[in-house]
């Protein structure tokens, strides 16, 4: 009987429909970074689809802006279209065929647009990025989503 409750909830973040359930998995990163957040988020409207935000530092790098930098270069190589983000400090880019979009931006850059009310991420998003900041560590944030087609 349990497990019947869970169907209804794992239907509502569109399980069983691979095209509108992204993984962090999905996401080519640079070599040796790392997930230190992750919260996954659904929409349960009519066209029900997840997302997934992320936390990704980098430990060798000095700086958040050259961590994202090299993402760019690294999606590109795995047949990434850059876009532009949502905002003006973020980046996007869509996989191939457009079946995911990634808009990513420096933990500094997102923190600020969340201040200013232009972008919403979850708390422990939040708090991931702050973390990362108070740490001067090298990190990014990420939101992955179902593309357009």
């Amino acid at each position: 009987m349990a497990s019947l409750a869970l169907v209804p909830i794992l239907a509502g973040c569109g399980a069983g429909q691979a095209q509108r359930t992204p993984v962090a998995s999905d996401i080519p990163l640079v070599p040796g970074a790392k997930i230190a957040v992750q919260s996954r988020a659904c929409d349960r409207g009519s066209r029900v689809f997840c997302s997934v935000d992320l936390v990704v530092v980098d430990h060798h790098y000095v700086s958040s802006d050259v961590l994202a930098r090299d993402e760019s270069h690294v999606l590109r190589k795995h047949g990434w279209s850059l876009a532009d983000g949502d905002t003006g400090l973020q980046s996007a880019a869509n996989s191939p065929g457009h079946k995911l979009r990634l808009t990513f931006a420096t933990a500094n850059g997102d923190l600020q647009q969340i201040d200013l009310g232009s972008i919403i991420r979850p708390w422990s998003i939040v708090y991931g990025l702050s973390s990362t900041m108070f740490d001067r560590t090298a990190a990014m944030s990420m939101r992955l989503e179902v593309g357009a087609s």
